[in-house]
């Protein structure tokens, strides 16, 4: 066993003795000692609750002859850190979170490992670290949240980030924003849409690092702690099979998440996340690979904020066993890859069935004969950009408009309080990508603010940031490379004039390239903003968002 490294020997009498003083006996000792990372807190409502989650692996564990130990992991709400200093924190900490693992695995020679996280960077984080420690592991999330109800409608998070722009612009009232304030957000669990939280758990099912049901049953559900004893038993059989994480996460399965990806429109982070996911793995994702995807992948699930249904209603209509069950007819996935459950997807599906067919279409009845998520390319994204195809109205698939220019998200929201941006503009918001925030912030609140004032149908937004699975309508991210690493993004000006072609994988700043570098020659640098010691390392360290955003150099 690989415990025997702190346990076995003559040697190690004083670590036994320590292990003894947290109140081990000498059974649970000589037994396989499984680490449980649980990011529990009393912050985020998706973690609330993990404590309970927790104790149902640790019962599932012993009950097939384990002995768990269980240590923390931080998380950041990014809904709470929002449109603030917090937000810069926000994806670093998926470094730190899989840095921490690594710590806390190698330090203590866990036999296996079972990760508890349900919120946005703390998923891939510890799917990053489960493939650098590359020993047997399983995930369970805490689950989604079920949506509110105002008066017979359901409302979510997306509802809650728009209702300050509803307000200022007179559609809405206070006593609307207070109803959204209070029902909105019922309970525990990770927010009830597509967001990056609920796609990223969606992820984790589908590169087979979870069990079936892992990123669609309710958290509130007995069955969502049912699942987790039956993960804590089914480490134990991970562990006796020495079935690791890279025996699972292979280049077929990664193409798989690309696949569902495209068929659900998750949230543009996930085109930040696995591929920092995959690099840990050796692996490596292309973005144009993505396009050809989605070229060829049908649209078959809308979830808020793009369309009407939650996830509950997904799980209802049998989850993401259906789904996949779906795409499988469709000829789209890989069905021979190894899951967690020991067994191939194949085999984990053949019962599977679609329960509503609104809510997993077909390819004929499909929201779009093509994928909810696109890459754009162009003179000021040579590297690329990414967009939510999905959450576009289809009157801004195609746009063209004059640039108004912020260098921070601050100044974004300040010149929309002010009335800067009239319909028709492209906003453009810059110095927010991995380098320039640093922290790559996420803009949901300019999204949310111009979607709250009805400037979603006739604005765009494009930034070298990111956005907020909550965000909807014509907002381009990840613009790469970034203003901070000299991108084009740096010489737009006040009135240039962009063009955007979702359709067409293009987004273009339409002056010559004579003027491009009549502009580089004359331009002066912008001095980025003084952070913490933590944040310079981090701005010092980062890659590209094309690379996603990783610490340090991608492995080839």
């Amino acid at each position: 066993m690989r415990s025997d490294l702190m346990k076995k020997g003559l040697q190690r009498i004083p670590h036994r003795a320590l292990m003894k003083a947290t109140g081990l006996t000498e059974e649970e000792i000589s037994r396989p000692i499984i680490g449980i990372v649980n990011s529990q807190n009393e912050v985020i409502p998706g973690h609330i609750h993990l404590d309970q989650i927790s104790e149902a692996v640790k019962a599932g564990i012993r009950m097939a002859g384990g002995t768990p130990i269980e240590f923390p992991a931080i998380g950041v709400c990014d809904g709470i850190a929002m449109n603030h200093a917090g937000m810069f924190y926000s994806l670093p900490s998926r470094e730190h979170i899989a840095d921490s693992v690594e710590i806390m695995a190698t330090a203590h020679p866990f036999d296996g490992l079972v990760f508890i996280p349900n919120c946005d960077k703390i998923v891939p984080g510890m799917l990053m670290a489960a493939l650098r420690l590359n020993i047997p592991s399983i995930f369970c999330s805490g689950g989604p949240m079920l949506p509110g109800k105002i008066k017979g409608k359901k409302v979510a998070l997306t509802d809650a980030f728009e209702a300050p722009g509803a307000i200022e612009v007179g559609t809405k009232d206070e006593a609307y924003g207070m109803d959204i304030e209070n029902f909105s957000c019922p309970g525990c669990g990770s927010c009830a849409g597509l967001f990056t939280a609920n796609s990223m758990n969606c992820m984790t099912e589908i590169l087979g690092m979870a069990l079936p049901g892992n990123g669609t049953i309710p958290a509130v559900h007995a069955e969502r702690i049912r699942l987790a004893k039956h993960t804590g038993m089914k480490i134990m059989e991970l562990v006796e099979k020495n079935i690791c994480p890279r025996d699972i996460v292979t280049e077929k399965s990664v193409e798989n998440g690309l696949v569902c990806d495209m068929a659900m429109g998750c949230s543009t982070n996930t085109v930040l996340h696995i591929p920092a996911i995959a690099n840990e793995a050796g692996i490596k994702v292309n973005l144009k690979d993505i396009n050809e995807m989605s070229d060829r992948i049908p649209h078959i699930v809308k979830i808020n904020p793009a369309g009407v249904h939650f996830i509950e209603d997904l799980n209802e209509a049998g989850g993401l066993s259906a789904v996949l069950k779906r795409l499988d007819s469709m000829s789209l996935i890989n069905t021979d890859v190894l899951t967690a459950t020991g067994h191939t997807i194949a085999e984990n599906i053949k019962d599977a069935e679609v329960m509503d067919e609104d809510v997993i279409r077909t390819r004929e009845n499909a929201y779009s004969p093509t994928g909810g998520l696109a890459v754009l390319w162009g003179n000021i994204c040579p590297d690329g950009a990414v967009v939510k195809k999905a959450a576009v109205l289809p009157e801004m698939l195609v746009h063209e408009g004059p640039a108004k220019c912020f260098n921070s998200e601050e100044e974004c929201i300040a010149g929309l309080a002010a009335g800067k941006v009239v319909p028709g503009d492209v906003v453009v918001i810059r110095y927010e990508g991995p380098k320039g925030g640093p922290g790559m912030r996420e803009m949901l609140s300019p999204t949310a603010t111009l979607a709250g004032m009805g400037l979603d149908k006739t604005c765009a937004l494009v930034t070298d940031g990111r956005f907020s699975g909550v965000s909807r309508g014509a907002s381009i991210g990840h613009v790469s490379p970034e203003a901070a690493s000299g991108g084009a993004l740096k010489l737009v000006q006040d009135g240039d004039i962009i063009s955007i072609d979702i359709p067409n994988h293009s987004l273009n700043l339409k002056i010559s390239d004579e003027e491009m570098a009549k502009r580089e020659a004359e331009f002066v640098p912008v001095e980025l903003n003084k952070v913490s010691n933590y944040l310079e390392r981090y701005r010092r360290l980062v890659s590209s968002a094309s690379d996603g955003a990783i610490m340090g150099i991608p492995k080839e």
